[in-house]
């Protein structure tokens, strides 16, 4: 950019006078990393239950090859289960592409939700390459998704067609959405995950400036969960988690299905002015 100069315009608002159409994802494509369970599974049944065709990629858990064929048969949608490595900027990519080729030559909503866990203490003491494993999956690994997602909005907006030349339908801009933490927030207590702390502030600060880049073709926005039951906190010991709970003013973890409502929304045309937000759901965590 020249003079200090950036793009502004090219996103038009949503007419609209019911709130529930707003909602709706029938006919978009969607694609949920890290999908195979949790937090990542429910966001995906969430969109087909809100219409759209969803590609749910996996690491390593092959259950979600039946979790894809489960969302097919409760929602009568197209759903495809793909095992993308997404510390490859080549992998995500091929991966994006044949997707949106199968797809309907389109592709609508992106969440970058594959990430792990700093399992290792105080970060003096860990293994560099477990720091490096970290910060590849959390953060390479959402910027390579940002990127092969946006390049296919920006020739969507410019072009207005399929991959195969067809008008495009329905499409005002792509929605990108990756999951950070409440941990890119404030500092862990008393467990140490400094790795894990700075990788989801880079993404919620990458997302702000992600949502600048793009205005005219794509929307850019995060959600930071609090402490929520799944998999990746299995490793902490209940001790530790009680003195979580004491810190919540809920009282309790969150379950992943009480995040739906927050990507849907984010994914949906009922978030259309929202751009560069991050969604904190914690049940309090953070504002005491």
């Amino acid at each position: 950019m020249n003079g200090g100069s950036f793009a502004h315009g090219g996103m038009p608002s949503v007419k609209s006078d019911l709130v529930m159409p707003l909602f709706s994802l029938k006919g978009r494509t969607a694609i949920v990393s890290g999908a195979g369970a949790g937090i990542g599974l429910s966001v995906a049944r969430a969109f087909a239950e809100a219409g759209a065709n969803v590609a749910i990629w996996y690491n390593s858990n092959k259950k979600a090859l039946d979790e894809a064929a489960k969302i097919e048969a409760d929602f009568g949608v197209k759903c495809k289960a793909y095992s993308v490595n997404v510390q490859s900027w080549e992998a995500v990519r091929d991966a994006v592409d044949e997707i949106v080729k199968e797809f309907n030559g389109r592709l609508d909503v992106f969440v970058a939700n594959s990430g792990i866990a700093w399992e290792d203490g105080p970060f003096i003491d860990g293994p560099i390459d477990r720091m490096q494993t970290v910060l590849s999956v959390n953060i390479d690994g959402t910027f390579y998704c940002a990127r092969a997602a946006a390049l296919h909005w920006r020739r969507q907006k410019q072009e207005g067609t399929t991959t195969d030349g067809q008008k495009l339908d329905n499409f005002r801009h792509g929605s990108f959405i990756a999951t950070a933490s409440m941990s890119g927030h404030i500092a862990n207590i008393p467990q140490a995950q400094t790795v894990y702390n700075a990788s989801k502030a880079a993404i919620i600060h990458a997302c702000k400036s992600f949502a600048v880049e793009w205005v005219g073709f794509a929307r850019c926005n995060s959600v930071s969960p609090g402490y929520i039951n799944t998999e990746i906190t299995n490793f902490i010991p209940a001790e530790t988690k009680n003195i979580w709970r004491d810190k919540i003013p809920m009282g309790r973890e969150g379950e992943p299905e009480e995040l739906k409502g927050a990507y849907l929304y984010l994914a949906s045309d009922a978030s259309s002015y929202a751009t560069g937000i991050d969604l904190l759901v914690d049940g309090g965590y953070c504002a005491v």
